[in-house]
């Protein structure tokens, strides 16, 4: 087992165990290594060509310059019933209804409990000195691909080399 297959899974305990809005879990985590990363890696570049998205090439070579990579997604999430407003609804939205990138829309609190999940995570790996950085096109083309059974989802490439691959690019 690879030393960034141990962070990674680190990373993903943090994730899981990341306060959630009234303790209702609906993070989930998958680690991307091996071929697997190569593939999602040439996807990204065939994605930004097919749609014309911008960059999608540039985080392609990240990933696949990347050792693993960790997942972070939400399935079926509910909303919590509170009509706050927050998702730009008077009364909470059917969640999953729209189909794009992402199925959504989502609950707000739900997106901060995969935000405060996506912090504990990259927390993780930085108190383990990896470098690594967080990717929505990582997320749009592996939940593309199947990589994952998530409605939405981001990507935390990582890497250890003596420079980090994922700034000044």
């Amino acid at each position: 087992m690879s030393e960034l297959r141990i962070v990674a899974e680190l990373m993903a305990i943090s994730a899981r165990t990341a306060p959630k809005t009234a303790g209702q879990d609906f993070v989930v985590t998958k680690i991307i290594e091996g071929d697997d990363l190569k593939k999602l890696a040439e996807k990204m570049f065939e994605f930004g060509e097919r749609t014309g998205k911008g960059n999608f090439d540039r985080d392609g070579a990240n990933v696949r310059n990347s050792d693993a990579l960790l997942l972070i997604g939400l399935k079926d999430a509910r909303s919590l019933g509170f009509n706050c407003g927050a998702c730009g609804f008077d009364k909470c939205l059917k969640p999953n209804t729209h189909e794009g990138e992402f199925r959504g829309g989502q609950c707000a609190y739900r997106l901060l409990d995969m935000g405060i999940a996506l912090g504990s995570a990259v927390k993780t790996a930085s108190l383990l000195n990896v470098d690594n950085r967080i990717m929505y096109r990582a997320g749009v083309v592996a939940r593309e691909m199947g990589l994952i059974d998530a409605d939405f989802v981001m990507g935390i490439p990582l890497s250890a080399t003596g420079k980090s691959i994922y700034f000044d690019r």
